[in-house]
This record gives structure tokens, sequence and C-alpha cells, in this order.
């Protein structure tokens, strides 16, 4: 495991990956509110034309089947993903033997996932996945890490990390007080969950 802070380091270390023999599958981890997404489109953006993000959020449970489940108050949670469809994605996006493969997409403002949202045409040789259970060692998670090249966990300090949480909650639609019990309650919990993965990276990414 390498610690990295330089963005442009991470670029060309990603370009390297695009510039493989075979298509390269970059996975990037991190708690929530890490900085995760932003990061991954940014790769996205440096390698234009090389890259495409899939997040792993596209395989959110519908909010009518977490009701169902008796779920609802804990969206985000590992159980609260279809993490076999993400697996069959990741091994369908390994293989590149499509024309094009098309991957789901969350939306915030819908907080629900879209589905055949994102195009990867056969001939894109990275691409870039981003969620926070791609390092866990249990259950049908485990075979995540198999299917990427390389895996970078995102750090960010609990403080700043939980400010960037609340103000995304209320920007898409909570009160400040509902925001802060959410990130307290759920958030938190899944963070801790996630940092217990980061000794499976291969990157440590510190940017702060």
């Amino acid at each position: 495991m390498i610690r990295e802070s330089s963005i442009h380091a991470l670029v060309d270390r990603a370009r390297r990956l695009a510039e493989g023999n075979r298509r390269a599958i970059l996975g990037i981890t991190g708690a929530p509110g890490a900085g995760k997404s932003t990061l991954a489109a940014r790769m996205a953006d440096e390698l234009a034309g090389l890259a495409v993000v899939v997040g792993m959020d596209g395989f959110h449970l519908s909010n009518t089947e977490l009701a169902r489940l008796g779920r609802r108050d804990r969206k985000g949670a590992p159980d609260t993903f279809d993490v076999l469809g993400y697996l069959a994605l990741l091994e369908r996006l390994r293989r590149a033997d499509e024309d094009v493969v098309y991957a789901p997409e969350f939306r915030r403002d819908l907080e629900e996932s879209v589905g055949s949202a994102v195009p990867v045409p056969a001939g894109t040789p990275l691409v870039v996945t981003e969620g926070n259970y791609l390092l866990l060692d249990s259950g049908p998670w485990a075979r995540v890490s198999g299917l990427l090249d390389e895996a970078w966990y995102v750090d960010l300090p609990d403080a700043e990390r939980e400010r960037r949480l609340i103000r995304r909650h209320v920007e898409f639609g909570r009160t400040e007080a509902a925001a802060e019990e959410w990130v307290r309650r759920s958030d938190a919990r899944n963070a801790d969950l996630v940092a217990r993965t980061v000794g499976r990276a291969d990157v440590v990414v510190e940017l702060g």
C-alpha cells in the first residue's frame, strides 16, 4: 500500500491502467462523504475518451423494495444494494466482449437508481467504479476486489467528511436536524465498516 496526495500522480497512475493491453477496472472506495465520486469524475475528465465512471450506487435497492424489506431507514448499508447485480456488471465490463454495456446510475435528486443510464462502449480502456464497499471481505462483496485491477481508498478526516455529508443531505431536501441525525446514525455506522477495509487498498488517497 502506498499513500498519495498528488492529483497529478493519481492521473498518471490511472493513465497507465488505461494504456494496458486490455480493459482495466479502477476501484475508488472510502467512507461516505470522503470524495469518491469527485475523484472518479476527475479521473474521467483528465482521461477524456479513455475512461467511464460506473458507480456502485446504481445498485441501490429501490425505496419501495427497501420499505418492503424493512430497511428504508438503513439505506446505504451493505444489505441495501443488489451486490450480485453489481458483480455481474463488473464481470461483463471485464470481458469487454459486447459492443456496449449499459450501467445504472444513482440520481440523488430522485433518491433512486435509473437503469441503462451509463453507456460503456467496448473500446473504452478504463472503467472507474466507485462506492463504499468495494473492499469488504464478507459475503458476496468479497468478490468485488478480485475484479479490480487497482483499488484506491480515499481518506478524509471525519470532521470534514461529516460536514460535507450534512451539507449534501441538506442540498437534497433534508432539514439540518434530519441531516445531522442521519449522519450520526446511518452514515457513521457505514463509515466505521468501510474504515476497516483500508488495509486492502493499493493506494490511500489523501487530498484533503
